[in-house]
């Protein structure tokens, strides 16, 4: 519960009492590795905060070469297929865990209850959606002005673990290009 409290007192100042409510609702969930724990045409019931670990969103195709990673979340980042949570409606994609990971969830229902009752959970909610449409935002710019060999750089520039945990199948989808052209690019800047 520390991580999650860390992180959010870096956006604002919370009383013990909302606290003591916000983390009454929080649900801690082991995740196994590979598991994919939301899977297309599920609505996404809860946003995590993710402890440790690794989560891949995806869309999946009938081949499995051919699915499309298009975001991963990692410790102290707070993970959900936050447009299934927000509308109510099933999810195009699926989350899934690349490493064993821990997260911290709260249900929908339960975080209109933190809204409506805490001082604070409106403007948590908000600054922590605001922060989400930011990483969301990057990666759109990225894709448009960035070549696939600037993509992978600043990749790994800002998450040197990445290459320990994470496929290069995944990694090489979520800069869009092919494994060949990632395979080409690496023998590159070796």
């Amino acid at each position: 519960m520390q991580q999650i409290k860390e992180y959010l007192e870096q956006i604002a100042t919370i009383s013990d009492l909302d606290w003591a409510f916000f983390t009454s609702k929080l649900k801690r969930h082991i995740i196994p590795k590979k598991d994919v724990f939301l899977k297309v045409d599920e609505i996404e019931h809860r946003i995590s905060f993710i402890e440790s670990g690794v989560v891949r969103l995806f869309i999946p195709k009938e081949d499995p070469d051919k699915e499309i990673t298009f975001g991963f979340s990692f410790k102290d980042q707070f993970i959900s297929a936050y447009d299934s949570f927000l509308t109510r409606k099933p999810s195009q994609y699926q989350l899934q865990a690349l490493t064993d990971t821990t997260v911290l969830s709260i249900s929908y229902n339960d975080l209109q209850d933190v809204y409506n009752t805490t001082q604070i959970g409106n403007l948590i909610g908000r600054l922590t959606a605001e922060r989400l449409f930011l990483i969301k935002s990057k990666r759109e710019q990225n894709l448009l002005n960035l070549s696939a060999e600037e993509r992978y750089l600043k990749l790994f520039k800002e998450r040197p673990e990445l290459l320990k945990v994470i496929p290069l199948k995944y990694i090489s989808s979520y800069i869009g290009v092919t494994a060949q052209a990632l395979s080409r690019i690496r023998k590159r800047l070796s």
